[in-house]
């Protein structure tokens, strides 16, 4: 048995299940998971606090965090992907009547700027549809996980004590993205999102990435070989589910599997590529967001951002 124990937090989803029952291990330590119900405290508590050995980061806290000298590294390991077409709602009233009439209104945001979702969301809005997001104030409902983060000017904080959802319902907000609030008031801003993700995924060749696997640099440093075993585990427990959704063996698929199993349908290939080189598309976009959203000061190189031992890998 591995001396070493490795404090790991994930959610548990399909191309994990093998890895949380035990099924698969790492050859070179034992992860000993940590229930979060609410995964994004998770991700502060490692961005601030590091209180994880291995931990699964949204890509943008990621990013920012490792421009501010966070003391850990991605494994190019991509544990949760989305479509954010439909991550856009609007008020109704509003006189929203196509992404661009966005421009000189007030758009709410879920919790910070950075979210990967709302970068995403950002992206379809500014090269999708010529949003000219400098002209939308942002209003977020959050803070930002990295605390040394400062976002632009027409980025503000809602009012103490408000309610996104309310502010949207209210007509306070014109849109906002990432609030989920069933009320006749509220629209997707993008009618059929699913197929405006789906011919997305056509054009570009790459379904966004949402979520990675960061490590303790310590322990990278420690253990040169560390990095490449996490990644062959998380690898052989993505394929075992890839495996069971070509074959539709999963006996109740959730949302989460029957998107998956639309994307392998759409391209013919892996929905959950892991590796730098088959994800060199989705990264290099994502950096692109991040710069030109003003979530990065600077374009760091793909290679960079991901634990030596692993550039090479793919799965």
């Amino acid at each position: 048995m591995p001396e070493l124990r490795l404090r790991t937090v994930t959610r548990s989803q399909g191309n994990n299940a093998a890895l949380k029952d035990g099924t698969v291990r790492p050859g070179t330590a034992v992860l000993d998971f940590v229930e979060v119900p609410v995964l994004v405290q998770a991700f502060r508590r490692m961005v601030r606090d590091l209180d994880y050995d291995v931990s699964e980061l949204a890509f943008t806290t990621y990013l920012v965090a490792k421009a501010h000298g966070a003391p850990f590294t991605a494994l190019p390991t991509f544990l949760v992907r989305g479509f954010h077409h439909g991550a856009i709602s609007v008020n109704t009233s509003a006189g929203i009547r196509e992404p661009k009439d966005l421009e000189g209104r007030r758009v709410g945001v879920s919790r910070g700027y950075t979210v990967t979702t709302g970068v995403w969301a950002r992206g379809v809005l500014a090269r999708e549809y010529g949003v000219d997001l400098d002209r939308v104030t942002w209003v977020l409902s959050g803070d930002e996980h990295v605390r040394e983060y400062r976002p632009p000017g027409n980025v503000v904080p809602m009012p103490p004590g408000a309610d996104l959802a309310e502010l949207l319902t209210d007509g306070q907000l014109a849109a906002a993205i990432g609030v989920d609030v069933e009320d006749a008031r509220v629209a997707p801003l993008i009618p059929d999102a699913r197929a405006e993700g789906l011919r997305a995924l056509r054009r570009d060749g790459f379904y966004p990435i949402n979520h990675l696997v960061v490590v303790r640099d310590e322990l990278l440093a420690a253990h040169p070989d560390l990095a490449a075993d996490l990644c062959t585990a998380f690898a052989e427990a993505k394929n075992r589910y890839v495996t069971e959704l070509r074959a539709a063996a999963i006996a109740e698929p959730n949302a989460t599997d029957r998107m998956y199993q639309q994307v392998m349908a759409a391209t013919g290939a892996d929905p959950l590529p892991y590796g730098v080189e088959p994800n060199r598309a989705a990264i290099e976009r994502l950096l692109d967001l991040a710069v030109e959203q003003r979530i990065l000061d600077w374009r760091p190189e793909v290679e960079s951002l991901f634990a030596k031992g692993t550039h090479d890998l793919r799965a």
